[in-house]
Parts: C-alpha cells; sequence; structure tokens
C-alpha cells in the first residue's frame, strides 16, 4: 500500500510540471508570433518622461509670458525718457555782429560800473614881481601840481615886465596843462594889483568858454594830494 501512494504521487507531481511546461511552451510559441513591441519598464519610463514634457509645456507658457511682460516695460520705459535733442550748429556771425556785441558789452559794462569822469580843476595863481624867491616857489608849487591826477590847467599871471622868459621855461619843464597870461598896467598897491591878475585870469577862463572849479593859489600856499580830491567833489 505504502508503494503504491508514493508512486500515485510521484505520477501527480509528473503531470504537473508537463502541464507547467505545456504551459509555457504554448506561451513562448504564440508570443513569438506577436509584435515585438516596448517592455513594460521602458513604456513606464516613456510614460513618465511624457509626464514631465507635458508639465514642462504646461510650465512654459507662464515663463514665456513673463518676459513678455520685462520686454513691454523696458520699452515702455525707454519711450517714457526723454529723447536727446540734437544741439543747433552755432551760425557763423559777422565781423559787423561781433563789432555790435563788442559794444553792447562795453555799455553794459560802463552802466555797471557807472564811471565818473573827473572834473577839471582850474588853479589861478597870481604872481609878484618884486619877491626874490618866487622862482623857488612856483617850482615847488609845479611840483606838487603834478601829482595831481588830470584833468588839471594852471593859469599863471605875471606883469608883462617881469621875467616871463624863465617863467615859461619853468612851465614848459613841468608837464602840466598851463595857460600864461601878461598885462602891461603899473600898480603901486600890492593888493590892487593881486585883484587885477585874478580878474584877469577869469576874462579869460570867461572868453574861452572854460568850465571847472577854480581855486586861487598863492606862490607861497602849500597843499596836501587830498585837498585835490575833495576839491573835486565840490558841487
Amino acid at each position: 500500500m505504502g508503494s503504491l501512494e508514493r508512486s500515485k504521487k510521484k505520477l501527480q507531481l509528473w503531470k504537473k510540471a508537463a502541464v507547467h511546461f505545456a504551459l509555457c511552451f504554448v506561451m513562448g510559441f504564440f508570443t513569438g508570433f506577436a509584435p515585438t513591441g516596448k517592455a513594460p519598464g521602458l513604456s513606464s519610463r516613456s510614460v513618465i518622461s511624457s509626464n514631465n514634457s507635458s508639465a514642462e509645456t504646461l510650465h512654459s507658457p507662464p515663463q514665456q509670458h513673463s518676459s513678455r511682460n520685462l520686454i513691454s516695460q523696458q520699452q515702455q520705459q525707454q519711450q517714457q525718457q526723454p529723447q536727446p535733442q540734437p544741439q543747433p550748429q552755432p551760425q557763423p556771425r559777422s565781423s559787423s555782429e561781433e563789432v555790435e556785441e563788442v559794444v553792447t558789452g562795453t555799455a553794459d559794462l560802463g552802466s555797471k560800473l557807472k564811471l565818473t569822469p573827473r572834473r577839471l580843476i582850474i588853479i589861478i595863481t597870481p604872481t609878484n614881481a618884486r619877491d626874490p624867491h618866487q622862482g623857488v616857489h612856483l617850482r615847488r608849487l609845479a611840483n606838487t601840481l603834478r601829482l595831481v591826477p588830470p584833468p588839471l590847467l594852471w593859469v599863471v599871471v605875471e606883469p608883462s615886465a617881469g621875467k616871463k622868459k624863465e617863467l615859461s621855461e619853468m612851465l614848459r619843464s613841468t608837464g602840466t596843462m598851463y595857460r600864461h597870461l601878461e598885462y602891461r598896467e603899473n600898480f603901486t598897491a600890492a593888493e590892487a594889483e593881486l585883484e587885477h591878475q585874478r580878474n584877469l585870469a577869469l576874462k579869460h577862463l570867461e572868453r574861452h568858454r572854460l568850465s571847472g572849479i577854480v581855486h586861487f593859489a598863492g606862490i607861497h600856499s602849500v597843499y596836501d594830494l587830498d585837498f585835490f580830491d575833495h576839491l573835486r567833489e565840490t558841487e
């Protein structure tokens, strides 16, 4: 009995093995005629890659849209910025225009500075032929008047009987603008002669229409240069 059961079990095992082998053979035979395709692993990978590409394609449009927005904003900023205008080329000017510009410029400068011309000072000096040191006193007065800023006119009056040659040479050497006047009248009183000399000088100024500030300076007078500046300011 024991040997029969063992033989039955072995027979069943061989039957299962034969059936299993037959099934494998049949599956292998039919799969050989089936068309070749991708392996399951490859298909899954392709599905994953396709999913990734679709995801990329889904995300790509927002990136393009943002880049377009940046480009449009930059274009708007460039349009809002003021464009540099071309500077006009300077036109050549004629010499007359340049002269007019110089004249107007100097006129404006003169109006700003308000330059006022100096007034003419007229110094009238009577002489005395009876004074032995008259030449020395006149030379000292001439040296003082030489330092006074122009315009200045020195009018010297003396009698025709005096030493007119020496006086004329001294006046020419001073470098000061002068008038040398002479008279023929004879006087015994010094005051009368002095008055006559002054009147003669004033008549000369009136005859020649010389306008200025008149001052009578004696040959013995000593002056400070500031005195003449204050004298010009006298109205």
